[in-house]
């Protein structure tokens, strides 16, 4: 619907801006807006910002494609608030309300405007509840995209962290791995060995599994991939945390491991991987 030649819309917005934004910030803090999760002032200038922006595209007569140009700049300032908000801990009721409040004001001016014409007055009620019905599930939306990006780069932040890659020794590195291996894991863990493979120089990787609680043939298979990785960069991987049931799993699962060294422990990994750089340990004589 078009309404740009007749509706009472764009006038409003323009002639009783100070009153709606009054009733507008009133709806929402009696609707029990979050004051400890932000101050009045910023309330006000993000109404302020989007009366503005809300009104120049209603000056330009589209009621109902809000995915068109004209409306781009309120997408973007909906889509900005959407990823604040979810920062703060808005949930997303709380932060689509921000775009609802706004209908009791709007058709409050509208009753005064129309008082005597009720046909119209039901059209422009019918028209801003369908475009705020839209902007407040392109909020909606937006919040839940923002959440999305949030949760996959904290799961991508814990992988990173859950396959830290330690310097034991000169030459000698340590990947701990706790938790089961997915392929987006393996990924991450790879990319990390690697890349200090290549940073320290390092002739021995020494992966351990002992907080790997089950290995199945997908488990295995990533950790061959490790391994041949770590070859490809010229270090010699050693296998640790291989314990009796993990070492029965693997014969069971027909897995082969015949080119990869294994041990029972990380300690009997790195006396091994000190043997291969030519370190040497001894034991300090004691005194008598």
């Amino acid at each position: 619907m078009n309404l740009s030649g007749k509706s009472k819309i764009p006038k409003i917005l323009q002639t009783d801006q100070s009153q709606l934004l009054t009733d507008w910030i009133s709806e929402q803090i009696t609707a029990g807006i979050r004051k400890d999760l932000i101050k009045e002032i910023e309330l006000r200038e993000e109404c302020r910002e989007f009366l503005d922006l809300f009104s120049a595209s209603v000056q330009q007569g589209n009621f109902t494609d809000i995915k068109s140009t004209e409306w781009r700049s309120v997408r973007e300032m909906l889509g900005s608030i959407s990823r604040s908000r979810s920062q703060k801990g808005f949930t997303p009721t709380e932060t689509a309300t921000f775009v609802f409040s706004l209908k009791q004001p709007l058709f409050s001016r509208l009753r005064l405007e129309l008082a005597q014409d009720s046909e119209s007055l039901l059209e422009e009620i019918w028209s801003v509840t369908t475009l705020l019905d839209k902007l407040g599930l392109w909020t909606t939306e937006s919040y839940q995209k923002a959440r999305e990006e949030v949760i996959l780069r904290q799961q991508e932040e814990l992988m990173e962290l859950s396959t830290p890659v330690v310097k034991l020794w000169e030459g000698i590195l340590a990947l701990p791995i706790i938790g089961t291996l997915d392929s987006a894991r393996t990924q991450v863990m790879m990319e990390s060995l690697l890349q200090k493979i290549v940073e320290t120089g390092s002739e021995v990787a020494i992966i351990d599994i002992t907080g790997v609680p089950t290995v199945d043939t997908l488990t295995a298979q990533h950790l061959l991939k490790t391994v041949t990785a770590a070859r490809l960069m010229g270090a010699d991987c050693i296998l640790s945390g291989i314990r009796p049931q993990i070492a029965q799993t693997i014969v069971y699962l027909g897995v082969d491991l015949a080119d990869v060294i294994t041990k029972a422990s990380l300690c009997d990994a790195f006396a091994l991987a000190l043997k291969r750089t030519g370190a040497t340990i001894s034991r300090a004589q004691t005194r008598t």
